[in-house]
């Protein structure tokens, strides 16, 4: 599966929407691709209290619910396209699988770059 698949299933599950008085969903959605070759999307929750979470961390959970924790692939989608995943969401991925520091992330139109890019100075030193 390569990258403009990824793009196509997060557009799927894309579409911002007001669920609540105080909680919005959709303005992000991600989709990864798992080392067994199944794709898992997750949207944003945001919640005006700030407790809730980004796409990433929703499609991640979804995968790790299917009993898998290692990213092969992973992509996120905004209002103006793609987004690299922010501070939180790359230390989250860093942290559920030893060799998820190779993941290839898109981090922009026909930009590809690893994990390890996106994370020089591990606090880990890993």
């Amino acid at each position: 599966m390569d990258f403009q698949d990824l793009v196509q299933c997060a557009k799927k599950v894309y579409g911002s929407r007001k669920i609540a008085r105080n909680a919005w969903v959709g303005s992000v959605a991600a989709a990864i691709l798992s080392e067994n070759g199944r794709v898992f999307t997750g949207i944003c929750i945001d919640v005006s209290s700030g407790m809730g979470f980004c796409a990433e961390h929703a499609a991640i959970a979804a995968m790790i619910t299917s009993g898998e924790s290692r990213i092969i692939k992973m992509v996120a989608i905004g209002k103006e396209g793609i987004v690299p995943p922010c501070g939180r969401c790359r230390e989250f991925v860093n942290q559920i699988h030893d060799e998820n520091v190779n993941t290839e992330i898109m981090i922009a139109d026909n930009r590809i770059v690893t994990l390890k890019d996106l994370l020089p100075h591990r606090w880990d030193g890993n």
